[in-house]
């Protein structure tokens, strides 16, 4: 029996993985199962950027990459950054990396000490906290509630800061509430932050263009804030890249530095054909993806609508990425159909297993009443799904 690592013993397996692998076993099964639980746009990626790949490898890209991305992958994450989000970087600022995940460990890494506290506003997306362990750092996590739609409030940062606090955590939009915070509430956490000089922030912003608000803002515009803010963003979702894998930083410059020293150990650099592909989505027209953003704007008001009128489901209204979050605590307790509803776990295997619909629970993201449902799926496969659930209940 192999001896393994505490490291590794004591570390959550990624639940949205683990129920998509559920619902590919009963799948196998023979049944039907419509999967809403997966972060994937269900749409193919965009022929321009496939055409980009195609080019590159017949121009012969197929040697190993620079470790923190090529020259001119650099020039257009900065371009973008200056132009999307009004934020100044140069090329020593930029880190490319195997997907945001290893961009946001890269930091975990580099900056975290044994013990050192990590602010994560709950829900957060399920592998901070892991990632923070990794490092040995401390998740702290901050209760939030749909009744904010569950967003932190300056007071829930100010009481949640200790001597230890080394970082904040977040994403906006937000994986899995899909809430934004507006300017003015990114500032008013800002003014919290002023007064802890020593405090860095990670802004995931990998949802960025998946925004129903009028305007995405980047915490790091921010003065005070820019010198200990890492900006973490990528191409998965906007333009339907997950598998490409690709992610990049803007950070200090010292602290970019770092993570291109530790990214050389382990991985070293990213694909050479996605990075020639990343390219082209990143110098592109936002025009050509907007039809994927329509979709998705449609898609969750078709889902809000069928999902207010399931008894027991308390929803709000998410302006970002592509999840409903809804609070279904009033079904703990209850028994259905043989099952008792003890908590969200029990919920969304009960969905599952009776309703053939896969979820996430509510658990896996620090939020322990709730449910996460993804709407990247068809119209037709989100209709199926919210009667099936509806049927159910």
């Amino acid at each position: 029996m192999a001896l393994l690592s505490e490291r590794v013993l004591n570390m959550s397996t990624s639940a949205t993985l683990a129920m998509a692998a559920k619902a590919r076993e009963l799948r196998n099964e023979g049944k039907n199962i419509i999967g809403l639980s997966l972060g994937e746009p269900d749409f193919n990626t965009p022929d321009f950027i496939k055409d980009a790949a195609i080019q590159a490898i017949n121009d012969n890209y197929n040697s190993y990459t620079p470790v923190d991305g090529y020259a001119d992958l650099k020039t257009a994450i900065i371009n973008k950054f200056e132009l999307d989000n009004k934020l100044t970087y140069d090329a020593s600022q930029i880190v490319v990396s195997t997907g945001a995940k290893q961009s946001l460990a890269n930091v975990a890494l580099v900056l975290l000490n044994d013990g050192d506290e990590v602010i994560l506003p709950a829900p957060f997306w399920v592998s901070y906290s892991d990632i923070v362990k990794l490092a040995e750092g401390v998740p702290v996590q901050v209760e939030t509630s749909i009744d904010t739609d569950f967003k932190m409030t300056p007071e829930q940062l100010e009481a949640a800061i200790t001597p230890k606090t080394k970082m904040i955590w977040f994403s906006s939009p937000c994986n899995p509430s899909g809430s934004v915070y507006s300017e003015a509430e990114l500032r008013a956490l800002a003014t919290v932050l002023e007064k802890h000089p020593n405090i860095y922030v990670v802004s995931d912003e990998i949802y960025e263009h998946i925004n129903f608000t009028e305007e995405h803002f980047s915490i790091a515009r921010i003065p005070s804030l820019y010198d200990r803010t890492i900006t973490v963003n990528g191409v998965s979702k906007a333009f339907a890249m997950t598998g490409w894998r690709i992610g990049y930083i803007g950070a200090p410059t010292a602290i970019a530095r770092a993570c291109n020293k530790i990214q050389g150990q382990v991985t070293s650099g990213a694909n050479c054909i996605a990075q020639r592909a990343t390219i082209a989505a990143l110098e592109a027209s936002k025009d050509k993806i907007q039809y994927m953003i329509d979709e998705f704007l449609s898609r969750r008001n078709i889902v809000l609508e069928l999902l207010r009128e399931i008894e027991g489901f308390n929803v709000n209204t998410p302006e970002g990425a592509f999840y409903v979050f809804p609070d279904i605590s009033s079904f703990f307790g209850k028994t259905l159909h043989g099952t008792t509803i003890n908590n969200a776990t029990d919920f969304s295997m009960y969905l599952l297993e009776k309703a053939n619909v896969a979820t996430v629970t509510g658990d896996a993201f620090g939020n322990p009443n709730c449910i996460r449902i993804s709407y990247a799926a068809s119209e037709e496969q989100l209709r199926a799904a919210i009667q099936q659930i509806k049927d159910v209940l």
